[in-house]
């Protein structure tokens, strides 16, 4: 039983650590990743536990280091349950700064206000944004969306993004804004 758990160990271990660059950005190489770390965990519980029955005969080692490989998997795995039910549920991904991405956007030239901006994720490595902005005298060219597009891609990982340009005068007349 050792020797088979630690053959386990070298395998799951050694192929956890082939997922653990990709594991910080997409939640099911995370999940593989986790899954994989697990196993290897508990293949290294089965290993002491077993070492530490044979020599000193208690029985009662095998439940405890059981309960610890719990407790210890379910605090690793937590985050991902978060991240999928965000995902599922449509929230703003946690790495995505929010508030940042509606400052730059106010901050845009001829942007004076900033209102229906929606941001989620669209799968594990993609992410939308729509947002409305008033822009009452200029307008948005071309060269504008394009740079905020590929802003929104560089600083925030926002992939996505549909733009709708107003000139206010719907706001004026209305709390819409």
């Amino acid at each position: 039983m050792i020797i088979v758990a630690i053959i386990g160990i070298v395998i799951n271990g050694g192929t956890s650590l082939l997922f653990m660059r990709g594991a910080h950005d997409d939640i099911n190489i995370k999940g593989a990743f986790l899954h994989l770390m697990a196993d290897a965990l508990i293949l290294v519980g089965v290993v002491l536990s077993a070492l530490l029955i044979k020599y000193t005969h208690i029985l009662w080692i095998d439940p405890i280091v059981g309960l610890v490989i719990v407790a210890i998997v379910l605090w690793g795995t937590w985050g991902l349950l978060r991240d999928s039910v965000s995902l599922i549920m449509d929230a703003i991904p946690r790495y995505i700064d929010h508030v940042g991405v509606e400052t730059y956007l106010k901050q845009y030239k001829g942007v004076t206000a900033v209102h229906d901006l929606h941001i989620w994720g669209l799968s594990t490595r993609e992410v939308a944004l729509t947002a409305h902005l008033v822009v009452p005298k200029v307008g948005l060219t071309d060269a504008d969306y394009l740079a905020i597009n590929q802003h929104l891609r560089d600083k925030f990982k926002i992939n996505h993004a549909t733009i709708q340009p107003e000139t206010g005068e719907e706001c004026a007349r209305s709390e819409a804004c």
